[in-house]
């Protein structure tokens, strides 16, 4: 079996609800002709073609339904007449489209067509709306919002007959006719066209364009207002059903999807989430350019999970239109292709159409193509070519880089015109067409199509100008800026007040566009500039106006006149030598200068900093214009004190050192003073018990308020650890090798029997002369500080032997508890090792006097005997073995 596909309508659909089953439907209407039983009325054949669920149940279907005819004017019900089926049938697809997978065979509709075949009706101005009304669509359509458990939204089918007061005869017109052929299949997510077409036997043209679909009948009983079938229907207007987000009347399968409103070809990218959707499609009618009448037509459409093998042709992401496969470039000459619609395609061939050349081809998905140079070309994309399931599309490219939108504008102003300039650039062709959108969101008329138009705003705030321009060669682009409509111009000055001697000029400077006027108009030059030069006697506040096309604004400027510049420097001050110090003077002056310059920050600032050599005095001068003033500044640079902690200090471990400063000065501390047995003299003696830095401080009275400072480290050397080794014995003959440790120096006393004395590991060698040795070693670090250790040594003169005790006493009184080796003459122990009367090891160790306990597992063993065993290796390189027992006693 084929997976089910998507298509118009539901396909084998199980049986709806008893009210759940309306699919869309319209209205038709033919002129009969004038009426027979009065002379002054006209006769229609009314024809309602309703769509439903396919083989509706009886309590679906009704035999006969009401046409309920109003006043196109007053909307007053004129007449209500029932009409009954017919011609009843099922829209029904027989075989498969062979590239879309999944089974599109069987029942899309039930076909239900009530036929009034003649209505005659009085002649009226307005014309006449026939509308029926019923409950209820189907349940769980996508872009529409309502209980998706009980759809209870009913429709309203209806049209409006011209009446005698329409243009062109309308009155004999024929409305557009539908064609019922509503089996086309759609999958979610791809590209798909769907000619909704119409016909007209009048020959009017006709226009295409999406509309609201509108509710109508409830669930409810009897056949008042919101009952399933509203007898008689309500009155125009209607209300339009409540669209999902991202749906609309006017997009009602999203913004994927547009029709041809030349054509009626509904095409584009069908939403992905699968199922029903409501689509309405409003025909025009138009009779030499007139409207006359309208016709709308009414469809549930089924997106489902399907492919269809189609080529598409995308450009830079915009997807190709059929009924228009053109492609205009004004930007680049490297572009994009891709197959938006990629469902069941296993190949690609691209061809970019490059006349007389082969070579510009691709089999890639997406590929991106280098145009050489401008033209138009034919580019080909064929999907699974070859293939029985192959499809090709084709679209013209033109090319045209080199085309720069822009615009200027002059005049933002409210209620003045705002002056717009296009200033777009074109390499090719001419801009020869334009359309301004200048923003203003209170009226619809503020567009224009002039090259370089004007626009008055009425109210002030930031306004979103668009220009779209277009050039002879088909490139179009859009420019939007944001323009600022001020209730004044915008105007500034320079300066706001300012100060001048008598008898001198200053130049005002006004910032803005317009025309410029300066009052008062004394003593001013060139009055109607943004720059006049003013020279007045006494205080003035001059106003500058602005006139920008009416549009007034203006500022002021005050200029303060004197007859001389107020000075006050700072006094005469004293700082230590090679210290910095800020100068500062006060008064009106416009400028200041200070001298001599050198060592300054910024010699022409009333403030600035200074770093003098040595005792200097400084001038400052204020000028204002013509007018100055000066002022000395004497500043003493005194040295700093001196002083000299000395050399830094290395000492031993917990002794004390004498320091010896010097200063030139008048006092002096020292810091810290704690370790210090004499702080208030110059070489007390200091004891620190870690490193310490001593900082000397002198002071002096001859001006300088800060103090030299020195320091001088002394050192503390770690303490010395002395280690001569621990005492052990050994056998006449057996080399000893001494290890020493805690310095960098050593002397061991006395010699005997010793390969050195001043190194850390002398080897000791024994005849046998003496039974015992104590040595004594003096160690010392890199300063000289030192300390000693000592280490005695037994000398057996038997054979290498391990000595064990026969018993042992575990009673933890100090006092013989452990049972433990003793080798002597041996350079290793391999393995001491102790077992109970069963043959248990109790105990192991392989280190030279390590003994056991007397516990087994952490318990402690009453009184018995026990087997040891001992075997090493002595000093000749001889395997050394004993054995014996021990009495454990409790």
């Amino acid at each position: 079996m084929k997976k089910l596909i998507l298509c118009i309508s539901i396909v084998f659909c199980t049986i709806p609800a008893l009210a759940d089953h309306l699919k869309g439907g319209f209205f038709t209407y033919e002129y009969l002709g004038p009426g027979i039983t009065n002379p002054n009325s006209v006769r229609y054949r009314v024809r309602l073609t309703v769509y439903m669920a396919c083989n509706p149940s009886s309590g679906q279907l009704n035999t006969s339904i009401p046409f309920t005819f109003f006043d196109a004017n007053s909307n007053a019900q004129v007449q209500n007449v029932m009409v009954g089926i017919s011609n009843q049938y099922n829209l029904v697809r027989s075989k498969d489209e062979e590239c879309i997978t999944g089974d599109q065979r069987g029942c899309y509709y039930t076909i239900v067509v009530y036929e009034l075949a003649s209505i005659e009706l009085p002649s009226n101005a307005a014309g006449y709306t026939v509308s029926y009304q019923r409950c209820c669509r189907i349940i769980g359509i996508q872009n529409m919002i309502s209980n998706p458990a009980s759809n209870s939204v009913g429709n309203t089918y209806s049209i409006t007959i011209p009446g005698s007061s329409a243009p062109q005869n309308a009155q004999t017109n024929n409305s557009a006719q539908f064609l019922v052929n509503d089996t086309a299949v759609v999958c979610g997510g791809s590209f798909f066209q769907i000619p909704f077409i119409a016909t007209d036997s009048d020959g009017d043209s006709l226009s295409y364009s999406f509309c609201g679909a509108w509710t109508g009948g409830g669930q409810g009983a009897g056949s008042g207002p919101g009952s399933s079938v509203p007898n008689p229907a309500a009155p125009p207007p209607y209300q339009n059903i409540n669209y999902g987000s991202g749906f609309s009347g006017s997009s009602p399968l999203g913004d994927g999807v547009t029709i041809n409103a030349a054509t009626g070809l509904i095409s584009g990218v069908a939403p992905t989430s699968f199922g029903e959707y409501v689509v309405t499609v409003c025909v025009n009618e138009w009779r030499q350019g007139v409207l006359i009448a309208s016709s709308r037509k009414e469809l549930h459409l089924k997106v489902g999970d399907c492919n269809s093998i189609q080529a598409n042709i995308s450009i830079n992401n915009q997807i190709i239109i059929p009924s228009n496969p053109q492609f205009i470039n004004c930007k680049t000459y490297i572009l994009n292709f891709a197959n938006p619609t990629t469902g069941g395609v296993t190949s690609y061939f691209w061809d970019f159409g490059l006349p007389g050349i082969s070579s510009d081809t691709s089999n890639l998905p997406n590929p991106t193509f280098l145009y050489p140079d401008t033209g138009t070309y034919n580019v080909k994309l064929i999907v699974n070519r070859g293939q029985a399931c192959s499809d090709s599309a084709t679209a013209t490219i033109k090319l045209y880089p080199g085309f720069f939108a822009g615009f200027t504008y002059e005049g933002i102003c409210l209620n003045n015109p705002t002056n717009f300039t296009d200033t777009t650039k074109t390499a090719y062709g001419t801009v020869n067409a334009w359309r301004w959108d200048f923003g203003d969101i209170n009226t619809s008329a503020d567009t224009s199509v002039l090259k370089n138009p004007s626009y008055t705003f009425t109210q002030a705030g930031i306004k979103d100008v668009r220009m779209i321009v277009r050039s002879s060669f088909g490139c179009v682009d859009t420019v939007i800026k944001s323009v600022e409509i001020l209730a004044k111009p915008p105007l500034s000055v320079s300066f706001k007040d300012t100060l001048i001697c008598t008898g001198d000029s200053v130049t005002l400077n006004a910032i803005g566009v317009g025309n410029f006027s300066w009052t008062p108009p004394n003593n001013i030059i060139n009055a109607g500039t943004a720059n006049p030069v003013v020279f007045p006697n006494t205080t003035t506040k001059y106003v500058v106006e602005l006139n920008q096309n009416g549009c007034i604004n203006t500022d002021t400027v005050q200029v303060r006149v004197v007859g001389f510049v107020t000075l006050q420097a700072m006094p005469d001050t004293t700082i230590c030598l090679t210290d910095s110090i800020s100068l500062y003077a006060a008064g009106n002056g416009l400028q200041y200068a200070w001298v001599p310059g050198g060592g300054l920050a910024n010699p022409n600032s009333a403030i600035t900093r200074a770093l003098p050599a040595g005792t200097t005095t400084y001038t400052v001068t204020a000028t204002i214009g013509s007018c100055s003033a000066s002022e000395d500044v004497i500043v003493n640079a005194v040295p700093y004190p001196v002083a000299d902690a000395g050399p830094d200090v290395i000492i031993c471990f917990r002794s004390d050192t004498r320091l010896n400063g010097t200063i030139i000065g008048s006092s002096f501390t020292w810091s810290p003073s704690g370790s210090l047995d004499n702080p208030g003299i110059l070489n007390p003696v200091a004891k620190p018990v870690s490193t310490t830095a001593y900082v000397l401080s002198a002071f002096d009275v001859l001006g300088c308020p800060k103090p030299g400072k020195d320091t001088v480290l002394v050192t503390v050397l770690p303490r010395i650890i002395p280690f001569a080794g621990n005492d052990t014995a050994v056998v006449a003959g057996q080399p000893l090798q001494f290890n020493a440790s805690g310095g960098t120096g050593y002397v061991w006393s006395p010699g005997t029997g010793l390969s050195g004395t001043t190194i850390f590991n002398p080897i000791g060698l024994y005849t046998g002369d003496f039974d015992s040795i104590r040595y004594k070693v003096v160690i010392s670090d890199e300063a000289g500080c030192s300390d000693s250790a000592f280490v005695g040594v037994k000398i057996f003169r038997t054979q290498p032997q391990v000595f064990v005790p026969s018993a042992f006493t575990p009673n933890r009184d100090g006092k013989n508890d452990l049972f433990r080796p003793i080798a002597v003459g041996l350079t290793q122990i391999e393995y001491f090792r102790v077992f109970n009367r069963w043959g248990q090891l109790v105990f192991s160790t392989n280190r030279n006097m390590q003994g056991w306990d007397g516990r087994i597992s952490g318990k402690e063993q009453g009184t018995g005997t026990y087997v040891w065993l001992v075997k090493g290796i002595d000093f000749t390189g001889k395997t050394f073995f004993a054995k014996g027992t021990v009495t454990l006693i409790k």
